[in-house]
């Protein structure tokens, strides 16, 4: 009776966790932003605070830098992209009317239908089945409505990642004196440094390896023609930080633009192809080769953290998902009792160091 009553508690502690996070998104979401955005660039402050230069001077230029990079980046493809997405329902439609309308590949798929049906029965034959094409919502609208929000999420998040930089490692500390022993916090200090090891290495990483599938595609978009190929090199390189789906929607978006310049179906699959064919060489060979198997997790899992996220937090889950999902198997291959479950979140080939790695 005990041991099931413990596992209720535990159950209804999930749920309720589970609800918790969902509620909080809002808040969570650019505080959850700031705390890896803060360990990311722990190594990078106290080097300069090695040098002589004050913390509150370090998180002034890191925070000036995102400022100026993050208004580059709108004042450069806000307007294109804007259009763009204006344009989307259309090219839903022509796309649609395409496949659906007369002498499309619906019909064709009617025609034969009705003729295996004159086949196989000599009932009357049913109906041509009816394809009925609706209209998207209006995107602009819905991102007009959710851009205060975006932004009040982003300035917050940058506030806190300027106090938690300038504070030094106050943070660190203070999360190492809450434990009792010398052992635990020796422990805990040790986990802390590699986790902003390897976080930064990933997200550096990361960063770069975006940037550079964003010029391969840049560049393939414009040997292919289309216009503003820059564009979907920036698109590229946003949507490549959101494992799975980022790809197959960047691909789906060059397509429909493919189509609308060309009105030819054939060079929108070309194009969806091209699109794939880098991120597939960047995800298969690129990536792992750089990243090595130190950092690799386990596919399944990582699916999983990104629907879960994405189910509670949204796109900004989607990006924070496997940045968190590292650091927490960092912390469970650090912690005895905890090994095993680190060695599920891993990948098929680890090669796990110690403490002193």
């Amino acid at each position: 009776m005990k041991s099931d009553a413990n596992w209720a508690v535990i159950g209804i502690f999930l749920f309720l966790l589970i609800q918790a996070l969902a509620w909080s998104a809002d808040f969570l979401t650019p505080l959850t932003a700031a705390i890896l955005g803060y360990l990311t660039v722990g190594p990078f402050q106290r080097r300069l605070a090695r040098l002589g230069v004050p913390s509150a001077v370090t998180a002034f230029i890191v925070i000036l830098c995102a400022s100026f990079g993050l208004a580059y980046l709108l004042l450069t493809f806000a307007e294109p992209t804007a259009a763009l997405i204006d344009d989307l329902p259309q090219l839903i439609q022509s796309f649609s009317n395409e496949i659906s309308g007369r002498g499309g590949a619906v019909e064709k798929l009617n025609e034969a239908a009705d003729a295996a049906q004159e086949v196989l029965s000599s009932d009357d034959k049913p109906g041509a089945v009816q394809v009925q094409v609706v209209a998207p919502g209006n995107f602009i609208a819905q991102i007009v409505g959710q851009a205060p929000v975006f932004v009040g999420q982003l300035v917050f998040a940058l506030v806190l990642l300027f106090f938690l930089i300038s504070s030094g490692d106050l943070f660190i500390v203070k999360i190492v004196e809450s434990f009792g022993r010398f052992e635990d916090k020796k422990s805990a200090v040790a986990v802390v440094k590699l986790v902003e090891r390897k976080l930064g290495h990933y997200l550096g990483s990361i960063v770069l390896i975006n940037a550079g599938l964003g010029i391969a595609i840049a560049i393939a978009m414009m040997l292919w023609g289309l216009p503003n190929p820059q564009m979907f090199g920036f698109i590229a390189f946003l949507l490549n930080f959101i494992p799975f789906l980022g790809a197959i929607i960047g691909a789906a978006f060059a397509a429909l633009v493919a189509f609308s310049v060309f009105q030819d179906l054939w060079a929108a699959i070309g194009v969806f192809f091209t699109y794939m064919a880098l991120t597939g060489i960047e995800g298969q060979f690129i990536t792992p080769g750089l990243l090595s198997n130190r950092l690799k997790l386990n596919t399944t899992v990582v699916f999983l953290t990104v629907a879960f996220f994405a189910w509670i937090w949204s796109v900004i889950g989607m990006i924070v998902a496997v940045p968190i999902l590292i650091v927490v198997k960092i912390i469970l291959d650090e912690i005895e009792s905890t090994k095993r479950i680190g060695a599920f979140l891993g990948g098929a080939t680890i090669h796990q160091k110690s403490k002193a790695d």
